[in-house]
């Protein structure tokens, strides 16, 4: 029988209600001849609940801890999952990632998955069984429980699927992709398709409706991934390959990411050796860096703006203090309320106009401009929080969107 590999989302499995609605789902699609691994997040706002907790023991708990902590939500999730479905006859088993053999690499609460051992799904589906699999955890070379990051269960999901061959569905709380967040612009249209290029731009910028990583593999195996309403009675977006259609529409959506601070570097002596070792030992703290904006130097001095991940923000001070010793023009400002805007269309590649057009939507709404950044299918602006809505809306009407 074909293979599916479906994903629930921590609001699809909240209590038990849900969970037996599930199960029932389930049930139903193995009754048309599918066979199924299931991956589960943490029931409702577990992760946070556990978070929290630790939070209130330590300022700063080991991450190494955190991840042995966190991992257990999932483990709470799949177990009730296999319970109900095996009380409604469908045969079920489930697993944790180190029971599945989900090997990780890099670094705790971060990590990344390198091997899944697709021979115990096999083994489990030959004997007739629903496998349930804990999302968003592994273990890594030394044994050590890991997890993949907020949203890793989505990486678990396709991962699995790539291992397979085999499609992925991600049923969650909306029923589908919107060209803008519908919470913060409720006129936005649901897509039907969208490439997997420009939901891997979407997702980086701020959409959380898919794990980035998620779409990455998706598009290195080439898994077609379908994001639906949980209920799976609406009709939900499939994230696929381009074809020529995606191409007609200059921008096929809009992100809005508010978890993003900026840092911006005045003084800095303009010699590449230096800036690199900046930027080198903001890296070995597995810090992501999104845009960069630099200065033509002046009586040797450069002024460089960056923005990363706002959770980031005080291990990447903790570096640019030392510099402050060492470099007597050195010093830096930090910005922790943002809004980074970004819109995104596989159709930039082949219609000019839209960074002017975009110039001329912000200019008329008098929206201040701090870095720009672009790709072939993105421009990225970080604004004043103040300017959102209003740029959400000008944008919109612009494009349609």
């Amino acid at each position: 029988m074909p293979i599916i590999v479906q994903k629930y989302g921590g609001s699809s499995v909240e209590n038990i209600e849900k969970i037996k609605n599930v199960a029932k789902r389930i049930a139903e699609c193995k009754k048309e001849g599918f066979d199924l691994v299931v991956v589960v997040s943490a029931m409702g706002k577990t992760t946070d609940y556990l978070i929290d907790m630790a939070h209130q023991i330590s300022d700063t708990p080991k991450k190494r801890e955190m991840d042995v902590l966190m991992a257990t939500g999932e483990q709470v999730s799949i177990s009730l999952l296999s319970i109900a479905l095996n009380e409604i006859g469908v045969a079920a088993i489930s697993f944790t990632g180190p029971q599945l053999g989900i090997k990780t690499e890099g670094y705790h609460t971060k990590s990344r998955i390198a091997e899944i051992n697709k021979n115990i799904i096999l083994d489990a589906i030959n004997k007739g069984k629903v496998v349930i699999v804990a999302g968003f955890q592994g273990v890594n070379e030394k044994n050590e429980i890991t997890t993949l990051g907020r949203g890793g269960s989505d990486t678990t999901a396709v991962a699995i699927a790539a291992k397979l061959g085999c499609p992925c569905e991600i049923y969650t709380d909306v029923d589908g992709i919107y060209t803008i967040d519908p919470r913060l612009y409720p006129s936005a249209r649901k897509l039907e398709v969208i490439s997997y290029e420009e939901m891997l731009e979407l997702a980086s910028s701020g959409a959380g409706v898919i794990h980035t990583r998620a779409v990455e593999l998706a598009e290195i195996y080439n898994v077609p991934v379908t994001v639906a309403l949980n209920t799976g009675n609406i009709k939900g977006t499939i994230i696929k390959e381009l074809d020529e259609t995606m191409e007609k529409t200059a921008i096929t959506g809009l992100a809005v990411d508010n978890n993003e601070a900026m840092i911006t570097l005045n003084g800095v002596p303009h010699d590449i050796k230096i800036i690199a070792d900046i930027f080198s030992k903001i890296a070995k703290l597995d810090i992501n860096i999104d845009m960069i904006s630099q200065t033509t130097p002046v009586n040797k001095l450069v002024s460089i703006s960056f923005t990363l991940p706002k959770n980031d923000l005080s291990q990447a001070i903790s570096i640019l203090e030392q510099y402050k010793k060492e470099i007597f023009t050195f010093s830096y400002e930090t910005f922790d309320n943002i809004t980074k805007l970004s819109v995104i269309g596989i159709g930039m590649k082949s219609q000019s106009g839209v960074a002017s057009k975009m110039f001329e939507i912000l200019a008329e709404n008098d929206i201040a401009v701090h870095i720009i950044t672009t790709s072939e299918i993105k421009i990225s602006y970080v604004i004043n929080p103040e300017d959102q809505k209003k740029a959400i809306e000008a944008v919109a009407r612009e494009y349609n969107l």
